[in-house]
């Protein structure tokens, strides 16, 4: 399935229930995870200390903060879908959304989502998408939810 090209409300509407598409897999790197403990203060040993986690942890390895796997759907969204003729686009809110398994160093995620809401409020688009951020092998998703987005059209 290549990336979906939308450039209007409508044409968006018209897959309201379809599936929009899967990304790409993406690494998740020990240097990304660190890099984000960084940015976010959280220097939890379950996050950035390999030998520890390698001894002391269940998954024999270090994860992924959930807030950075959660924080890769909008690149992950991008590789799926295009939308043209925007203003801007605006993050709006999330719902359903829960934590399913970690994301251990090294694995591959991806998104898959599909379109589960469209609104027009007068001219501007509020788009519910249901998504899953999968972990390569698991049947079981790191995260799942609905990320609501608003679109404004020019």
């Amino acid at each position: 399935m290549g990336k979906l090209i939308v450039n209007s409300y409508d044409e968006l509407a018209a897959r309201l229930g379809e599936k929009l598409g899967e990304s790409e897999w993406l690494t998740v790197s020990q240097e990304r995870i660190n890099q984000f403990a960084d940015a976010t203060l959280d220097h939890q040993w379950i996050h950035v200390d390999t030998e520890r986690a390698a001894a002391e942890s269940p998954y024999k390895s270090t994860i992924a903060h959930g807030y950075l796997t959660l924080s890769l759907l909008p690149h992950m969204w991008g590789e799926i879908i295009e939308v043209n003729n925007l203003k801007m686009m605006v993050n709006y809110g999330m719902d359903k959304m829960r934590f399913g398994r970690p994301v251990p160093a090294g694995a591959r995620v991806r998104l898959v989502a599909s379109l589960a809401s469209i609104d027009n409020l007068r001219g501007i688009c509020k788009a519910g998408i249901k998504f899953q951020i999968e972990i390569e092998g698991e049947r079981k998703p790191a995260i799942e939810g609905i990320a609501t987005f608003l679109y404004y059209f020019e």
